[in-house]
């Protein structure tokens, strides 16, 4: 086993993938890591989707990548044909992608609009615990990862295309 802090120092954001599958035995290892991360209550308020399909991996990256320019061009920016072009293909080139998503099922259910504000905030530091897990886990396996936020910004867009 790797001594951990040399995993810390070591692992960086890879955005540029070989075309090799990635065995469905190591996605399930860093899918473990990621369950094992501390969270709120122990309700561990996330999930993830796997998408190894190039056909839906490529609908999804068309899909955010227009509604990326689509958000650029609201403040005047025209975003350059090549610039979407490398967005969709960093999505649709990797072997696999890994969408995280949270929920709130097992997070306490408070009356009032504050306290659900709170544990909603609560759930996404779970699910970042559970990011950092997944990234760690992947690294020590020797596949490249980063970390996007992408689907953050087009949420109803990545509903759609999946």
């Amino acid at each position: 086993m790797s001594n951990l802090l040399d995993v810390l120092r070591q692992r960086r954001s890879v955005r540029k993938y070989q075309a090799r599958p990635v065995p469905k035995e190591l996605i399930s290892e860093v899918l473990e890591a990621a369950g094992w991360a501390p969270s709120a209550h122990n309700a561990q308020p996330w999930r993830f989707i796997v998408l190894a399909d190039p056909k839906i991996k490529r609908r999804l990256a068309e899909a955010m990548a227009e509604a990326w320019a689509a958000d650029m061009a609201k403040d005047g920016v025209c975003v350059e044909t090549e610039k979407v072009r490398l967005r969709v293909e960093r999505f649709a080139d990797a072997p696999a992608l890994v969408l995280a998503c949270f929920c709130m099922d097992g997070m306490v259910q408070f009356p009032d609009p504050e306290r659900r504000g709170l544990e909603r905030d609560l759930a996404l530091q779970s699910l970042a615990a559970s990011l950092q897990n997944l990234l760690l886990a992947a690294h020590s396996l020797g596949l490249g990862a980063c970390w996007f936020c992408a689907p953050s910004f087009c949420k109803q867009t990545v509903r759609e295309a999946l």
